[in-house]
């Protein structure tokens, strides 16, 4: 509820204070005297725009803030959501300076207008004859259905279910497009994965096909040079193995002559048991030599077709392309993978749909079923308001399409006299039957949810006598849920106040300012015969002051 408005240097409010309490407030006062003022000076930590007009002092700053108690409005959630701090005693205040430039802030932390504007709307309500456009609103209107068929757990599923149902729907529009797009390219995809798997290529192989070439292109030199070796090393007479066997024997008589020649016969020895080997290895190697052209042929074609790859994709090594090749799998698998992304996610938008139509037409039947309950309760509260030949018909019409907040679109129609055509409301509803439908509306609302503090700006405009005291009676019943301040020229609606207020011009320092005062008893009782006598006090006006206060 609102506790306290500070007012400083705007319009003609030089400096104001004023404190509130909970119940019925009324604000009174002469035409001219500020009432509108005061208003203009709220809708500041509304979040509405300003300008230096709004100064009364051009060289100061004006100042505006409003306190509110806010424990009893779960709000905790909403503030921790903004990344604002949440104290049950909140304050709004809004600054405009001298250069023309706006601060806000939320509990002296600086925020932009937008977000004081979502706080604010959840703590104060402005009505005025000639501000009732919420009421227009198709939102307002399936804001006050759902209150009153109790909708709230099914709107928050029914809404959690939609972003999950439009992320699947994002994400299958991009796996789609993916999908669409990578098509062109699978075919030359699979084609050069083919190309290089048909290869099986493996690290080093291009040394090791360079190397097996080398030998079958070297057949016949390698083969003359082995025998040339052999018979170097074999022949008989002259060969080396001969010779070292004459070698041997000699050394072997040395070292039985005398010992310093063994050493020198195991060495022979060695040599010689070395010499044998060797020519062992040769003529081994001699026979695993065999030309083969066809080998070769295959071999060369390998190579070819390696160094072919190498060039096609511009690397440098066998390395390098196997690193082409693993990634062309992972992309094909990548666009294997699509489809079967794409067929799980149909199925999650499939249960998504079906389980947003289930709900959808539970919230329509709780709203259809709100509805006989709005256009009775509507019809008997505006009648007693002057309008009693006014009807309410509001109509649900499904749609094909998953809303924000259901699948009805609503009509909101209404029909001011008897046998009247219905029309919608905002076509046909006056400014002033807009007001009590919407004094209406608040006043059923107040049984199903927890409103902000109402403020009714001159709502009662126009009307008198029995009308007049039947939406005092209203408003003062809706003052037991909720606080109401009301700006009223009507004394039988001042009189049902648990507060009074009087605004007042008055000069200081040779300049008209507006003043607030809360009145006591006997002020009020002149206040409401000055209201009810035209500005004179008789003692048959404060005898009926008397009357209506009690």
């Amino acid at each position: 509820m609102l506790r306290q408005i500070k007012i400083q240097n705007f319009a003609l409010i030089e400096d104001l204070e004023i404190s509130f309490e909970n119940g019925m407030s009324c604000i009174t006062g002469e035409t001219g005297a500020g009432k509108s003022i005061l208003l203009g000076g709220l809708s500041l930590v509304l979040g509405k725009r300003a300008d230096l007009s709004s100064l009364l002092d051009l060289t100061k700053k004006c100042i505006v803030e409003a306190s509110f108690d806010i424990g009893s409005y779960d709000l905790e959630t909403f503030f921790e959501r903004l990344d604002l701090d949440y104290d049950i005693h909140t304050i709004l205040r809004r600054e405009i300076l001298p250069q023309s430039k706006s601060r806000a802030f939320i509990n002296d932390t600086p925020v932009t207008l937008d977000l004081l504007q979502k706080i604010s709307q959840k703590l104060l309500d402005i009505h005025s004859q000639n501000d009732t456009q919420t009421l227009l609103e198709k939102d307002y209107q399936f804001e006050i259905l759902d209150a009153l068929g109790s909708c709230g757990s099914q709107l928050k599923s029914y809404t959690d279910t939609l972003i999950a149902y439009k992320k699947v729907l994002k994400e299958y529009s991009h796996w789609a497009t993916l999908k669409n797009e990578s098509q062109d390219s699978l075919e030359l995809q699979n084609f050069l994965f083919d190309e290089l798997s048909s290869i099986n290529l493996k690290e080093g192989m291009e040394d090791n096909l360079e190397s097996k070439i080398s030998l079958l292109s070297n057949i016949e030199y390698l083969q003359t040079s082995l025998s040339q070796s052999i018979h170097l090393l074999g022949a008989e007479s002259t060969g080396i193995i001969d010779g070292i066997v004459k070698v041997r024997s000699l050394s072997q008589g040395l070292s039985k002559i005398d010992s310093k020649y063994l050493l020198l016969n195991e060495r022979i020895q060695d040599i010689s048991i070395e010499t044998d080997d060797l020519l062992n290895e040769l003529k081994i190697q001699l026979d695993q030599l065999e030309a083969n052209p066809q080998e070769l042929e295959i071999l060369q074609a390998q190579l070819d077709e390696v160094n072919t790859m190498l060039q096609k994709h511009k690397v440098t090594s066998v390395l390098d392309l196997i690193s082409v090749k693993n990634k062309l799998e992972n992309e094909l698998q990548e666009t294997l993978d699509i489809d079967g992304k794409l067929k799980a996610l149909v199925i999650d938008k499939n249960t998504y749909e079906e389980r947003l139509q289930k709900l959808a037409y539970s919230i329509s039947v709780n709203r259809k079923k709100a509805i006989k309950v709005l256009e009775i309760e509507l019809k008997e509260l505006v009648g007693k308001m002057g309008m009693p030949d006014a009807t309410f018909k509001i109509q649900l019409n499904p749609t094909s399409e998953f809303l924000s907040n259901g699948k009805d679109l609503i009509l909101f129609q209404f029909s001011a006299n008897k046998g009247g055509q219905f029309n919608l409301l905002k076509k046909v509803a006056s400014g002033g039957e807009l007001s009590r439908i919407m004094l209406a509306i608040k006043y059923i609302l107040s049984r199903y949810k927890k409103l902000p503090t109402l403020i009714f700006d001159e709502i009662d405009t126009g009307v008198s006598g029995k009308i007049s005291d039947s939406i005092a009676d209203i408003m003062k019943t809706l003052s037991c849920k909720l606080q109401v301040l009301t700006i009223t020229h009507l004394p039988q609606v001042a009189a049902k106040g648990n507060h009074h207020f009087k605004v007042k011009k008055s000069m200081s320092k040779g300049k008209t300012v507006t003043l607030l005062k809360k009145l006591s008893n006997d002020e009020r009782i002149e206040e409401i015969a000055m209201m009810l006598s035209g500005n004179e006090i008789t003692p048959t006006a404060i005898a009926h002051a008397k009357q209506l206060m009690n």
